[in-house]
């Protein structure tokens, strides 16, 4: 038997939690935007998708965030707020489940974000510069 693809009602509530993770979105508004009760929705969107709506957008949250952490010197504060989430201590505890390490330990594994900062070869090389040439230019002109 083939498996039977999740239809346009829950994968609408998906695409929702997809674009609007970072809002307060709760499994009531889920739920609403697929046309369903809380807990009729609960039960299809476990068996189309294989897990809970809630465990799906915080895994979602949980994702941006840890490419925040990548990518930007933002305080796990900061990113914790932004990515839809209202409690560092639950962010950082939830994080770590995930991930295996805490917000911090996440991001020393990785390069400052200052690295990946590209800097166009015109502004190196006009930074790259000596300051002072040997043609006397930076001296004063005479008289």
């Amino acid at each position: 038997m083939a498996a039977e693809t999740p239809g346009r009602h829950l994968l609408r509530a998906k695409d929702l939690a997809d674009a609007h993770y970072a809002e307060p979105l709760t499994v009531e508004d889920l739920a609403r935007a697929a046309g369903y009760s809380r807990g009729h929705f609960s039960q299809e969107f476990r068996r189309a998708f294989g897990q809970a709506p809630h465990v799906y957008l915080l895994t979602r949250r949980l994702e941006r965030a840890a490419a925040l952490l990548r990518t930007t010197d933002y305080p796990v504060l900061e990113i914790c707020l932004a990515v839809g989430l209202t409690s560092a201590g639950s962010f950082t505890t939830s994080f770590a489940r995930m991930y295996g390490r805490t917000p911090l330990e996440y991001r020393a594994a990785f390069p400052p974000a200052a690295h990946l900062v590209p800097i166009p070869w015109c502004v190196q090389r006009a930074y790259g510069r000596p300051r002072h040439r040997t043609f006397r230019e930076d001296q004063e002109p005479p008289g």
